[in-house]
């Protein structure tokens, strides 16, 4: 009789284990576009905001040695919730408005509790020194 509890009790904790993983933002699809001159003139203190991409939105950023990184603007804290970050006045962090967690928009790592995973990172390319390509 032992034996059968203790192969229920394996039985359970393998099945428990064996959900999803928390915390984390869903995967969909990305193929955004967008010139430089439209960047230029959108984007404020080098960040631009896209709506309707991704999971929250998009975040576009020229990091200060003229390159472009591109994450979701879905925190990772309670991604479920699909808060959108905030750029901070400096173009250098985000704020989640649900949480106060705050990112490096550099690389999209945690820089203040309660965020603990880095933001959700796309890929961009630059397409003739004309066109930023946004994908996944």
């Amino acid at each position: 009789m032992p034996r059968h509890i203790y192969s229920l009790l394996i039985v359970l904790v393998l099945f428990c284990s064996c959900g999803k993983e928390e915390n984390y933002v869903p995967e969909v699809v990305v193929n955004y576009n967008v010139t430089l001159t439209q960047f230029s003139l959108q984007a404020k203190n080098n960040v631009l905001l896209v709506s309707n991409q991704g999971v929250a939105g998009l975040i576009i950023v020229k990091t200060p040695l003229g390159s472009f990184v591109a994450f979701d603007r879905c925190s990772t804290v309670n991604p479920e919730k699909k808060c959108a970050i905030v750029p901070d006045d400096s173009g250098l962090t985000a704020t989640d408005p649900c949480s106060g967690a705050k990112f490096s928009l550099l690389d999209g790592t945690p820089q203040k509790a309660p965020a603990e995973k880095t933001l959700k990172i796309y890929n961009i390319s630059l397409q003739g020194n004309v066109l930023l390509n946004v994908t996944n």
